[in-house]
């Protein structure tokens, strides 16, 4: 399951400490499930029978803990102990706002019915990790919720993949939205999406306008190769900046539609209704782990993403007014 970075300009997780969340994502992911496959397969749920184990230990020892944070805060003087306590508490209310714990409605039919039903909820948790942090929040607007794209592309890829979904980033501090990068373990991919329900056939040229035909109808289109350019050549400057050598690979998708390009560019693929899924397949069965470049990669562009969210204290006393 690709992991969302970076969602439009809401603030992430990820811009918090991009070492961290990662690895924390798929250890959870797999405890969650092995949690609510061994409920489904045995009614129990291993959570709850820890939750308690953790509990009967805690109260169990309790003397004991209680003497030694006692001697602990005397050995402490002044700021030193203020700052250790509040650090302490943030780690606490962090972890309990990072808490995602699936469940499950009824009895799936299957495994496949149950993994499908769990996936769904923990992309529903990614969302929040991609548009929340402990202290600020972005509003999500609801279309990414029922996002085919954003689905497919975080449900299929490994957890290895790092998604940015239409980010929007500074260039000398001008804005400028971007459209799908992708970060594999050994390349970064740009990809610019063409959409249409009815499985219009895209006519490519050299020209600034692309022919989308639907039966007799023609509309023009902005060349995507645009848009693709201007991504590579943003993101190749933010990778010289922080030295990173990561080859860029440019796409044009068009998953319901088809794509007609005569005499395209060497450096740009197109895929298209005919070969989407086998695309989709391909990078699935990558097996290859996180790299230490493909951080840096996309620490370099976290370092120049825009972010625009509302201090959750500001947001409870919104409410309270209201």
């Amino acid at each position: 399951m690709a992991q969302l970075v970076k969602l439009a300009d809401y603030i992430s997780r990820y811009e918090n400490d991009l070492t961290r969340y990662p690895t924390q994502f798929i250890r959870l992911k797999r405890y969650q499930w092995k949690r609510i496959k061994n409920q489904w397969e045995y009614g129990l749920d291993l959570y709850a029978e820890q939750a308690v184990t953790v509990s009967e230990d805690v109260k169990g020892n309790e003397k004991w803990y209680s003497s030694l944070f006692g001697k602990w805060r005397r050995r402490k003087e002044g700021d030193l102990a203020e700052q250790s306590a509040e650090t302490v508490a943030e780690t606490d209310l962090e972890e309990h706002d990072l808490e995602f714990q699936a469940s499950i409605p009824g009895r799936p039919s299957s495994k496949e019915q149950l993994k499908k039903e769990y996936r769904d909820q923990l992309f529903q948790f990614q969302l929040k990790w991609a548009s929340s942090t402990l202290y600020d929040r972005s509003r999500v607007d609801p279309k990414y919720y029922s996002d085919l794209l954003l689905k497919q592309l975080t449900l299929r890829l490994p957890d290895s993949f790092l998604l940015f979904y239409y980010p929007i980033v500074k260039v000398n501090k001008a804005p400028v939205e971007l459209d799908i990068i992708l970060l594999a373990p050994t390349a970064c991919y740009c990809i610019t999406v063409l959409e249409d329900d009815r499985m219009a056939a895209y006519i490519g040229s050299g020209e600034r306008f692309w022919l989308k035909k639907f039966g007799e109808e023609e509309v023009k289109v902005l060349n995507p190769t645009i848009a693709l350019s201007r991504m590579e050549k943003v993101l190749s400057s933010f990778f010289k900046a922080s030295k990173v050598e990561l080859p860029i690979k440019k796409l044009i998708i068009s998953r319901n539609g088809y794509i007609d390009y005569p005499g395209t560019p060497f450096e740009i693929t197109t895929i298209d209704r005919k070969n989407y899924e086998q695309w989709l397949e391909k990078l699935s069965s990558n097996p290859s782990p996180m790299k230490h470049t493909q951080f840096k990669a996309a620490q370099a562009i976290l370092d120049h993403a825009q972010t625009t969210a509302m201090s959750r204290l500001f947001e409870a006393e919104e409410t309270a007014e209201e």
